[in-house]
């Protein structure tokens, strides 16, 4: 496993070198892509904003958030999880962690994005039949504890993608580190995801993996069964605008929104999660990126919040979570998760 250990370490340094290539310009056109890498396979996760890197109990399908998550207490646990996005567009995942003696685990992980059929048509709008575009990726993540309290992992992951007739494929690694002292019940995290890029093309451009960085804090206080997370993320660049397009009437006018305070806002989600017990959670989360990315005059008061709950019972669990970013888009996600090693 030490062997593991090194060798994704090694891969993320290689796979470091096209992302710093499209940063300095050498790697052709760096528009972002595979933003749906940034979607979390599971709904505890999803309930709490939708970015999390810092609940270290949020089950084995949280790993895809930060893969000093996982560790030997996750030991053969599987979960599986669906969800029905936005239009026609679905979302399934399968993780599975195994521990390795006291101080380490490795797991595997595999997402499907499939976005239902769509028109095919040529430059004129001509039709000519329909295709269902994809987005598959398969992770392995390795992770020890350095001492007691402190925890650092590593994902390596494959990314293939399938529009039509154009395919592509990329490799891309996370690196993650979380603090956490059970005395206090502070947890305290970083972590860098997507280091890598594209290792076959659609065409001539090159799409760059959402290389992010992404720190997060989450403690509960004495009295109360609550903990409080803030996950501060798209830290590779302060500024991100975005427009308010007003009340939908002819006469508005898109508006540009750039202040100090949104900035601020839009790299920070906010999560409370009520823990009474280990048999039973339930949480809410604001994303207020999520809120203004949608900043339409058909918005709704749900956009931007997210709840979700679940039970854990004899080795079973159960999670759900829902959002309603946008008046006509109600996205809910589904976990099943079983400890099949009670059971072997």
């Amino acid at each position: 496993m030490r062997r593991l250990f090194r060798l994704l370490t090694t891969a993320a340094a290689v796979a470091l070198f096209p992302a710093v290539a499209v940063a300095d310009g050498s790697g052709g056109d760096s528009s972002p892509a595979y933003t749906f890498l940034d979607i979390s396979s599971s709904s505890r996760i999803f309930g709490l904003g939708g970015v999390n890197v810092s609940a270290v109990d949020a089950g084995v399908a949280a790993v895809d958030q930060n893969p000093a998550f996982l560790g030997p207490e996750y030991d053969k646990v599987l979960s599986v999880g669906y969800m029905r996005y936005m239009s026609s567009s679905d979302f399934a995942s399968a993780v599975f962690g195994n521990g390795v003696g006291e101080r380490s685990a490795w797991g595997v992980a595999l997402k499907y994005f499939g976005y239902g059929s769509m028109e095919r048509t040529d430059i004129d709008g001509v039709a000519s039949g329909t295709f269902s575009p994809l987005d598959i990726s398969l992770g392995a993540t390795y992770s020890r504890d350095i001492t007691e309290r402190l925890r650092g992992g590593a994902t390596l992951r494959w990314v293939y993608s399938s529009y039509d007739s154009y395919t592509a494929m990329a490799v891309g690694v996370d690196l993650g580190i979380n603090y956490y002292d059970p005395d206090r019940d502070l947890s305290l995290s970083a972590v860098v995801t997507n280091l890598g890029g594209q290792v076959k093309r659609f065409n001539e451009r090159y799409d760059r993996l959402p290389v992010d960085v992404r720190l997060g804090w989450t403690q509960s206080f004495p009295g109360l069964p609550v903990r409080f997370s803030v996950t501060a993320w798209n830290l590779t660049k302060w500024s991100l605008p975005y427009y308010e397009h007003g009340d939908g009437t002819a006469d508005a006018r898109p508006e540009l929104k750039d202040s100090f305070g949104s900035n601020l806002m839009r790299h920070l989600v906010l999560a409370a999660d009520l823990v009474p017990d280990s048999r039973f959670h339930i949480g809410i989360g604001y994303n207020y990126k999520t809120r203004t990315d949608m900043a339409t005059y058909s918005r709704n008061l749900l956009s931007g919040f997210s709840i979700g709950g679940g039970l854990n019972i004899g080795g079973f669990g159960v999670d759900a979570a829902f959002a309603m970013p946008h008046r006509s888009a109600a996205t809910l996600m589904l976990n099943f998760s079983a400890e099949i090693g009670r059971f072997l």
